[in-house]
């Protein structure tokens, strides 16, 4: 029989998760795990990049953790770890950087995305797709399930790969990106994606009130209560959806289309079907934060099943370079 594909995914502690994350990457990465040898991990050394807080990172990771755990990770099934638990990584990560070209590295696009938002030109957020080479190629991932906007990281490690075994022999297999065209794209409280950066988010698990507040706050058109409207380019509808059954969805935009459906009430049926979702997940958060111990063993456990996979990966670089 086959051996298991193994699928590898990662995500900054930057911020609070949100709904672009559950829906676009945490959701996807839960339902993964049922279809190969699973890998998550807290990318705490990438959030360095942008975060110099020590406290609020410590805070941020250990959120995630608990995000992932309340919203149906299973740890039998997934090594749930975070980065900066396997040190082989950051080995790793110069031993692949020395064949590294620079002319890689300035073609990417996230790193000019991010110098236009106004981070500083540092080395790290410069070389960060060389250390996420390293979190893919340390475990030998096959699947990195990535959305359109990230397939370049992916080629950027698949051509490092291929450059080191050039080099120095077999080392690597070649990961392939993983992307799901179902992946809807969420859109944020003003139209744009959701995103921590642009300060759009709808919150999964913060204060009950304010997370109600930010709903109500996405934008709409300025259409009257009494006048046709188009659930297709509606933001909220687009919300909607993501939560509604489909004889939900096509009532609603029956409504729509009908006219006298004002945006608070649609609005306000999108806040129902959050609550009715995240409940019962935001009750297992509880349980889970006043256990802080399990956590912790969750976190451990992941990381000794990470270390063993990149520890093989990185003595047999060792030697194909001769420093064994």
């Amino acid at each position: 029989m086959a051996s298991k594909k193994r699928i590898l995914s990662g995500i900054q502690p930057s911020g609070q998760l949100h709904l672009g994350n559950y829906f676009g990457m945490m959701k996807p990465a839960i339902e993964l795990q049922e279809q190969g040898e699973a890998f998550l991990f807290i990318a705490d050394y990438h959030a360095l990049t942008s975060l110099h807080d020590a406290g609020r990172l410590r805070q941020l990771a250990r959120d995630v953790a608990l995000d992932f755990l309340a919203c149906g990770l299973d740890p039998a099934k997934t090594a749930f770890y975070r980065q900066s638990d396997v040190p082989e990584v950051t080995e790793l990560t110069w031993l692949l950087s020395i064949i590294c070209p620079m002319g890689l590295l300035e073609r990417c696009h996230s790193y000019k995305d991010k110098l236009a938002k106004g981070l500083a030109a540092s080395h790290g957020l410069f070389s960060y797709p060389v250390l996420m080479a390293a979190d893919i190629l340390a475990v030998q991932s096959d699947w990195v399930p990535v959305g359109r906007d990230q397939k370049q990281h992916v080629e950027v490690t698949r051509d490092i790969a291929q450059r080191f075994n050039h080099t120095f022999g077999d080392v690597f297999r070649l990961p392939e990106p993983v992307i799901r065209d179902d992946v809807a794209l969420v859109p944020g409280l003003d139209g744009q994606k959701m995103s921590k950066s642009y300060g759009n988010t709808i919150e999964l698990f913060g204060p009950l009130k304010a997370t109600r507040q930010q709903v109500m706050r996405v934008v709409t058109d300025s259409k009257s209560l009494e006048e046709v409207k188009d659930p297709e380019t509606c933001n909220v509808f687009a919300l909607y959806r993501l939560l509604a059954s489909p004889t939900q969805q096509a009532d609603m935009a029956a409504r729509y289309r009908a006219g006298g459906l004002g945006y608070g009430e649609v609005k306000k049926a999108l806040w129902e079907l959050m609550e009715a979702h995240f409940a019962p997940l935001r009750a297992r958060r509880a349980a889970l934060e006043a256990d802080p111990d399990y956590v912790a063993d969750v976190l451990a456990a992941g990381a000794q099943r990470a270390r063993a996979a990149a520890r093989e990966t990185l003595d047999r670089a060792r030697h194909a370079v001769g420093l064994d």
